[in-house]
């Protein structure tokens, strides 16, 4: 085992001119400014008053997880020998917030549109999901259990 360290950036940027002084006196924004990468332009969860044109962490959790799926998928298909020309997901993730507004992700499901050769076993493909579990940094981090429901168009 080994340990690596990932960084980023997280800057408020949501004072109006007196800081948290009142509660409805403040943005809930702010900006990802990892060093070297473009920054990302953050709000809250519009269902808590955030701008809903800003990516919020829910927005980035899903996104990542899905993200690291593809990667994952994308490796595991080329060492079957399995060629993909496209992949797409619309993953879709729930929610729930309790009487006290604590919030938690209570499950996923990753819908990925993949496109692969003529000839291609569907099956293996299919097969390949539930093992990017055992090897995704973000899947083996998540408390909430995450579906996979592939779709897969066949070209030539």
């Amino acid at each position: 085992m080994s340990e690596h360290d990932y960084t980023a950036r997280v800057v408020w940027t949501g004072n109006r001119g007196d800081g948290t002084r009142h509660y409805r006196g403040y943005d809930r924004t702010w900006n990802v400014e990892t060093p070297g990468k473009p920054v990302i332009h953050c709000s809250n969860d519009p269902l808590l008053g955030g701008d809903p044109t800003l990516h919020n962490p829910e927005d980035m959790l899903i996104a990542a997880l899905s993200a690291c799926h593809m990667l994952w998928f994308l490796h595991l298909a080329s060492d079957a020998g399995i060629t993909v020309t496209a992949y797409a997901d619309d993953p879709l993730a729930v929610g729930e917030t309790d009487a006290g507004g604590a919030s938690r992700f209570l499950r996923a499901t990753l819908r990925p549109r993949i496109a692969v050769v003529a000839g291609t076993d569907l099956r293996q493909a299919d097969a390949l999901h539930a093992r990017v579990h055992d090897t995704c940094f973000i899947a083996r981090s998540v408390n909430f259990p995450v579906e996979y429901r592939a779709r897969y168009r066949v070209g030539t």
